[in-house]
């Protein structure tokens, strides 16, 4: 027998069958010889095919996609967004469909399409489709928004009933024929290649009324010789044909939900018998193009299938990915199994519909690689309605990237064109499309990592659409085009839309290059930068935890009894004084700051508990003991701290009791309260503090006063004169023989047009600067006034009687007083908000800036929704310096919340990141940063995770990341330049010894025993060997 092999299964495996040896005439050398030479092909075609496998991936495993690693990253560079080039040879398009664009559905001779009757009897104003953008009429006008955004194909379909008004291939509508010639010949005179679509959902309505429309297995050969008239008319100037554009959507709403023509609610026998015939269909066209056209026209045939993304509920349940993977097949895989795969529809739909139409083995053969290339949609019609999609239970989403995985792995590495990708924006958005920007950066980028990390064969991307036109059941309700069209006009006029600028300058680029063009600095800050952590309000003990060694009684313990601690009277112990360490809270606080390495600790005091009643009627001196324990302790560890006097938020404002009573801050009598506050603190503390911070946050307690804006412009008024007064105590006091800084600090994110293309999204960013930052900013440092762009703002809105609001005035005194009235500038810096020119009416001080901020969701993100933008950070610094001048920037909060308590590597991305831009504005920029203080030191229970440290001290990763960039003193090339002295060594020792001060003793106590204990063992061992040396010479005496 002679073994032989060969390749026909579907999966491509070697399979091996025997033939008769009869007729064999060799010797048997010659046998072995080939033999031998056989199995060695078959051993290394087999293992060729394993590699081929393992590259590419085994056909059917598409449901891996969901099971995700369990080391995986939210912020590997895999994951977040890319910044990178396509291919050279990458395709960029963009697409249309005939009925939705072409208008003049009754001119020249074209019939009617069962779109233009379902248009006319389910529509109210069906009257308006009739124009449409009239691309028919108006092409020279199509060719030229096709010209500005620079595209290299343009992928639109053709009107069958325009060609042929019956649908039945007769002798064509000349008009029409015309009208695609034109188009096609202007396109190639472009350099653009025409990617035709024989149909997009228009079936000529004769061909509905006569044989019931794709029902009827009979229109697959008229819908044959249609395209085989397109062929032979069209195919020598036309490379990239599409049979049908997303037959899902034809079967499921054109004849089961009825939502789109025919309009048929049928049953889903139905529905499946419609897309067995638009598989049959596809499948006789793409053989008929194969044998009769491609050998000389040399082009290549899809058809675009659309589907939406799933995700499990719990990635690790088998259950929620089975499902996921179900949902999948029920939609795209209906069609993409029996086109791309094995020829068949997929084991989930035939178990679960018996009454699913069956192929026969012939037609399976038939059927199975009848496409040159995946062509694939994932737009807003593959999402709507959100209750007629197979969810399954789990959850609908926009990640192209992780779609275009399944589709490799389900379907062996296919060649992939995106044929229609894109947003919606409502109907009263003309030019403005904002929201469409940031959907097509989501997507792109997505296809983009996709390609780089995933190694998807993707060749082209189609933006959906070109115009602006009827969206099937959504007729003119939103848009989808990147030019607006007005479709009342006569002209009719292109107006580019901001996706269209945008899409342009991707396609010039090819890509997407980086914002921030200066790479990653090896510096470092100056020998005397300070590393701070910062902490909020830290709650006082009003007594010791520890009392044992400062109370003089002595007690019996009844353990037998009633378990509780009796007094011995008459009997007195002697005790020593009360210690800081006494305090158990601040032991606490010394061994996280000791992990921490920092050299500045920035907490803050509790007001409401230092003066209970607001004024100095009633001072809690154990409080301040407290406060003094903390600065002196944390001093021990050579930690400086800067002290805040007022930390409200939101949720605890923070006052006294009777001071909230009178109106807190809305009552100007406050602020001599805090005046007096101040005072107290400085004398009591500012020996050992010399960076101070009065209020925190001011300018965001428009959260609690927002009953009007005029409360919240007093209320921040009366803040400002607060810290004034404040600030103006020490300077006047306590600053030449304390040596300290005053200042308050600011809440200073960065604001960014979200859409650049758009002055008044530059304004309102601007506009957000100034009523964010520069409300407690310029009077402070710059004019001792509000900024004159918020009272103009505030001014126009009145004069529009759009807003009543009115900014206080400060008086000469006032303007006096608060000037100056600062040694540095201090922010707190979190993120960087997107933001958006929007009128609003209303008396609110968030109405007064007329702004609303998008999330960007390319950008990574925290649980909180605080979006990732490093760059924001320098520019916000350069902002202050341009604004402010060149003066002293302390930053005096900066961090993340992160869930993660075991890995909190998002919190490490986000300090090198955020830390790289300070480093770059102090570097570069020249901006005199003193410090950084990362935010914060221990997390609040059921708050976001902003802690290096749990709420019950556990120490996160983190901790190490934040200690090496303050070792390093930031990211040194080499060697570091602040090489300690001497000095700092020996006191660097003399921390050691204070901190280890009980293990010393301990040692030295046992070492001093040992001392004592080695001549008396000596002593004894001398003794014991006498006694020894006597008994032996006694006993040789006896012998003898």
């Amino acid at each position: 027998m002679k073994t032989v092999c060969t390749a026909g299964t579907p999966a491509n495996e070697w399979i091996f069958f025997s033939i008769s040896a009869r007729n064999l005439t060799f010797n048997t050398g010659a046998i072995n010889q080939q033999m031998c030479g056989q199995q060695l092909e078959r051993f290394v075609a087999f293992w060729t095919l394993v590699f081929i496998r393992i590259v590419t991936g085994f056909a059917g495993e598409g449901r891996s996609v969901w099971k995700k690693d369990p080391h995986f990253s939210p912020v590997s560079e895999t994951q977040v967004f890319l910044y990178d080039t396509f291919p050279k040879e990458f395709l960029w398009g963009i697409g249309t469909g005939a009925f939705q664009v072409e208008g003049s559905w009754r001119k020249d001779g074209k019939g009617s399409s069962i779109w233009d009757r379902f248009v006319h009897s389910e529509f109210r104003d069906a009257g308006s489709t009739d124009a449409s953008s009239d691309s028919y009429t108006l092409l020279d006008k199509d060719l030229s928004a096709l010209d500005f955004l620079g595209v290299t194909f343009y992928q639109f379909s053709i009107s069958w009933s325009r060609l042929f008004p019956t649908g039945v291939v007769a002798a064509p509508n000349e008009k029409g024929l015309q009208y695609y010639n034109t188009l096609i010949d202007s396109l190639l005179y472009r350099n653009m290649d025409p990617v035709v679509t024989l149909y997009h959902w228009d079936l000529p309505l004769m061909l509905q009324e006569k044989y019931g429309g794709w029902k009827n297995e009979s229109v697959i050969d008229i819908f044959n010789d249609y395209a085989t008239f397109c062929f032979q008319t069209f195919g020598d100037r036309v490379k990239y044909w599409i049979t049908i554009h997303n037959p899902y959507l034809v079967a499921w709403h054109g004849y089961g939900t009825g939502i789109h023509a025919p309009g048929e609610r049928g049953k889903i026998t139905t529905v499946y018998s419609v897309g067995h015939n638009l598989i049959k269909a596809h499948a006789k066209v793409w053989h008929n193009y194969k044998k009769q056209f491609q050998p000389y026209q040399k082009g290549m045939m899809s058809i675009v299938l659309g589907s939406h993304w799933i995700e499990p509920n719990k990635s690790e349940d088998a259950l929620d990915i089975s499902k996921c993977q179900q949902s999948m097949d029920r939609v795209l895989g209906w069609f993409a199994k029996p086109i791309h795969g094995d020829g068949d529809y997929p084991e989930e739909l035939k178990n679960e519909f018996s009454f699913l139409p069956r192929f026969t083995e012939d037609e399976k053969n038939y059927i199975k690689g009848t496409a040159d290339f995946f062509a694939f949609s994932f737009g807003p019609n593959n999402f709507k309605p959100p209750n007629t999609l197979p969810k399954m239970g789990q959850n609908l989403s926009l990640n192209l990237r992780e779609v275009l995985n399944w589709i490799k792995l389900e379907y062996n590495s296919p060649r992939i064109l995106i044929a229609e990708n894109g947003w919606f924006t409502d109907s009263h958005v003309k030019t403005d499309d904002t929201t469409a920007i940031y959907m097509m950066k989501n997507f792109i980028n997505k296809v983009l990592q996709a390609i780089k990390y995933d190694n998807i064969d993707v060749f082209g991307y189609t933006a959906w659409s070109l115009l602006d036109g009827f969206e099937w059941q959504h007729a003119y309700n939103i848009r989808r085009g990147l030019f607006y069209v007005d479709f009342k006009s006569e002209k009719k006029e292109r107006i580019p839309k901001s996706s269209a600028l945008y899409y342009k300058q991707i396609i010039r680029e090819n890509g997407f290059f980086p914002r921030e063009s200066t790479p990653s600095l090896q510096a470092q800050f100056s020998c005397d930068f300070s590393w701070g952590i910062t902490e909020s309000v830290l709650k006082a003990e009003s007594m010791a935890s520890s009392p044992q060694f400062c109370d003089s009684s002595l007690y019996l313990w009844n353990i037998t009894g009633d378990g509780l601690l009796h007094k011995v009277k008459g009997v007195k112990l002697k005790t020593r004084p009360a210690q800081c360490t006494d305090f158990v809270s601040i032991k606490k606080q010394l061994d996280l700051l000791e992990k921490m390495k920092v050299t500045h600790y920035r907490f803050a005091l509790d007001w409401s508990l230092i003066l209970p009643n607001g004024d100095l009627s009633v001072v809690n001196r154990q409080v301040l003991r407290y406060y003094r324990c903390v600065i002196s302790e944390v001093l021990k560890l050579n930690v400086q701290s800067m002290v805040t006097l007022y930390y409200p938020t939101h949720a605890y404002l923070g006052l006294p009791g009777p001071l909230l009573q009178t109106g807190g801050w809305l009552n100007q009598s406050t602020a001599y309260a805090f005046q007096d506050y101040a005072a107290l603190c400085f004398r009591e503390l500012g020996d050992l503090v010399k960076l101070w911070i009065t209020i925190n946050e001011p300018n965001r307690l428009s959260d609690v006063y927002n009953r009007s804006s005029n409360d919240t412009y007093q209320a921040a008024h009366n803040l400002l004169i607060a810290h004034a007064m404040a600030w103006r105590i020490y300077d006047e006091q306590y600053r030449s023989f304390q040596y300290g800084k005053v200042s308050l600090s600011l809440h200073s994110d960065w604001a960014e047009p979200a859409n650049p293309y758009f002055e008044s999204h530059s304004k309102a960013a601007n506009r957000f600067l100034q009523f964010e930052i520069g409300w407690f900013a310029d009077p402070i440092f710059k004019t001792g006034d509000y900024p004159a762009t918020m009272r103009e703002y505030i001014g126009f809105k009145n004069r529009k009687g759009l807003s009543y609001s009115s900014l206080p005035s400060f008086t000469s005194e006032e303007k006096q007083l608060v000037k100056g009235a600062a040694d540095f500038y201090a922010l707190n810096h979190f993120t960087t908000r997107f933001v958006i020119h929007e009128p609003q009416n209303g008396s609110q001080y968030e109405f007064d800036r007329d702004i609303q901020f998008l999330q960007d969701i390319t950008c990574l993100s925290s649980p909180s929704r605080l979006a990732v933008v490093p760059w924001g950070m320098r520019k916000v610094l350069g902002w202050i310096k341009k604004t402010y001048g060149d003066i002293d920037i302390y930053i005096t909060a900066n961090g993340i919340d992160d869930q993660s308590l075991d890995n909190d590597e998002l919190r490490n991305y986000y300090l090198g990141k955020y830390v790289q831009e300070v480093l770059k504005a102090y570097y570069i920029d020249k901006v005199k940063i003193k410090g950084y203080y990362a935010f914060k030191l221990t997390e609040e229970k059921s708050k976001p995770r902003f802690g290096f440290f749990t709420s019950d001290s556990k120490g996160k990763p983190s901790i190490k990341f934040y200690n090496n960039l303050i070792s390093n003193n930031g990211f040194p090339a080499h060697y570091s330049v602040c090489d300690p002295s001497n000095q700092e060594k020996q006191c660097s020792f003399c921390l050691f010894v204070s901190q280890k001060k009980p293990l010393i003793f301990f040692a030295c106590c046992l070492f001093s025993t040992l001392i004592l204990l080695l001549p008396i063992i000596v002593f004894h061992k001398r003794k014991r060997r006498k006694r020894f040396k006597a008994k032996s010479s006694q006993c040789i005496c006896v012998s003898f």
